[in-house]
Order: structure tokens, then sequence, then C-alpha cells
């Protein structure tokens, strides 16, 4: 019976289709202030995937759904989060499944997620990250609590990966690393380990946080991506497809 409802609730949702580390802390929200704070920052229009045949579009939403159907019990929620991370990461030219894993492991696909340090939603976006992204994308100013909007929050989050991303030529490894630590701390490691196997550059991470932080991000990616299929999105880690 679960699978029929799946199969129909992401059948409606294709009906538009054209072609085309360690575990985070986070502060509690209680359900008072996560309904008042969805309200206030209600999500905009889910976009549409586009697969130039909409049949991998269903098959890649039904394989990502089934995956995620115990971390995010809600099928309309589920299925609207993967088309617009599909839809943000497909725009920036990143891998989607890239993005599940960062996802995977910021916030446990947790909308509302707070970390101690003040990272806020599903990709754990700093405040002060998200006005240097807004800036660059040249998008409005972004308030704290516009972090928690789902498409806000992705967009954001897709935008510093894919800065950091190229700032590290495409090594997933390091963007992945600076995407926790910071791409200062990165930029450090790599002038004392750059020329390590990559293997070895991740054991030599001095912190341990970001160290088991990019295993669980590579090991969740490697899982999406064997799901999803497709061409590998790493261009210098082969070992991470």
């Amino acid at each position: 019976m679960r699978k029929l409802v799946t199969i129909a609730v992401l059948g409606a949702a294709l009906a538009p289709f054209g072609a085309q580390g360690v575990a985070q802390q986070y502060e509690p929200l209680s359900a008072s202030v996560q309904a008042a704070l969805s309200r206030a920052i209600g999500d905009k229009g889910v976009p549409q995937l586009k697969f130039a045949d909409p049949q991998d579009g269903y098959k890649w939403l039904l394989a990502m759904s089934d995956r995620l159907a115990k971390r995010v019990p809600d099928e309309k929620f589920r299925v609207e989060l993967l088309k617009t991370v599909h839809y943000e990461a497909t725009r920036a030219g990143l891998d989607p499944q890239l993005v599940l894993g960062v996802l995977h492991v910021e916030s446990g696909f947790k909308k509302y997620a707070v970390s101690k340090a003040g990272a806020r939603g599903l990709m754990q976006v700093m405040p002060v990250t998200a006005q240097a992204v807004s800036r660059r994308l040249g998008l409005p100013e972004v308030g704290r609590e516009e972090l928690f909007n789902q498409d806000t929050n992705i967009r954001l989050g897709v935008g510093y990966l894919e800065q950091l991303l190229r700032q590290f030529s495409g090594n997933v490894l390091h963007a992945v690393a600076a995407y926790n630590a910071g791409p200062t701390a990165v930029s450090s490691w790599m002038a004392k380990y750059g020329g390590r196997d990559p293997d070895e550059f991740v054991e030599l991470i001095p912190y341990q946080e970001t160290r088991q932080y990019v295993k669980r991000v590579l090991r969740s990616y490697r899982e999406y991506h064997r799901l999803g299929g497709g061409a590998c999105g790493s261009r210098s880690l082969d070992k991470v497809c």
C-alpha cells in the first residue's frame, strides 16, 4: 500500500513534466515556533524537474523518494524537496546527488534545524554566508528566518557549494571539507598535504569533526549516486563515485 501511495504522489508531482562530521548538534525549535515560521516564510511554487525523458525523471524521483522515506515521512514535502534540490543543483551545474549527500549530513533533511553555531535550515547555512552568497548571486538581502525557507536555503547552500567547487578547481573532497571547516582552513591543509592520496589527505585533516564529516558526505554521495545513476560529478576524486 505504501508503494502505491508513493507512486500516486510522484505521479501527481510529475504531471507538469516537460522535456527538459559527526552528527550535527541542533537547538530544538518547539512545534509552535516551527508552525509560526512556516506561516511566515511559506515556500514558493515547487520547480519542475528537467529531464530529456520524463521517465528518467520519474525513475529518479521514485528511487530517491524511497531512499528518504524513513528520514522524511511526509511524501509531499519529500517530493517537493527532491525537485527543489534537483532544480537548484542542475541550474548551478552541480550533481544533485552531491547536494543530497551534503543535506543528508548537514541537517538530516530537517527543515528547521539550527546548529549551536547558528547555522540554519536544510543545508545549515550561516547567516553571514547567506548574505555573501546572496550578494554574489544578485539576490535580495536574506533575513535569518528566511533561511528556514526551503527554496532560499537550498539556493544559497548550493550557491556556496558551487563557489567552493570553483575555488578548489572542482575537487569534491576539498570543497566538502571547506563547506564544514571553511576555505581558509582547507587551503592551509592543501599547502601541507596537497600531494597526498585523497584517502590519506582525509585522514590528515586535523579537525576530527571535519574528518568524519567528509567521510559521511562522500559515503552518502556515493549511495545517492548509485541510486540516481548518471555521470559522476567528480573531476578530481575518482573514488567518490
